[in-house]
């Protein structure tokens, strides 16, 4: 059974940084495309930043590029997304995602197959 279980999110001022972290089990990271989405309310999920098993392929959306960085521990099993600078239009609930060890269209959540709960991250002006 795959579960992935999001953690770190929370309430905070705009340029401060937050560092999700999302634990899994029942998935290896060195075979499995991970990701981040976010969704705010009234809006479609959101794609935010995926990574590739081997690291080679990282990949962010355009308005976090420069921002926030994806890493994994794969000894840990743990996908982490440090969130730097954040301002008001980042407050969203964050989730976790898992793929397979192929996904063709990275940004699209219907190419994924695990999803977190999701976690929510608030950052007020």
């Amino acid at each position: 059974q795959v579960r992935l279980v999001e953690s770190g999110g929370g309430s905070v001022q705009a340029g401060d940084s937050l560092r999700l972290s999302c634990v899994t089990s029942g998935i290896s990271l060195s075979t499995t495309y991970m990701a981040w989405f976010r969704q705010a309310p009234g809006k479609e999920r959101e794609f935010v930043a995926a990574i590739s098993p081997s690291d080679v392929y990282i990949d962010y959306a355009a308005s976090v590029k420069d921002r926030f960085t994806i890493s994994k521990n794969n000894g840990k099993n743990t996908v982490t997304l440090q969130m730097n600078a954040l301002n008001p239009e980042d407050t969203a609930a964050y989730s976790c995602a898992a793929g397979s060890n192929r996904i063709l269209h990275p940004r699209v959540p219907g190419d994924w197959l695990y999803w977190g709960q999701g976690i929510q991250v608030t950052v007020s002006s």
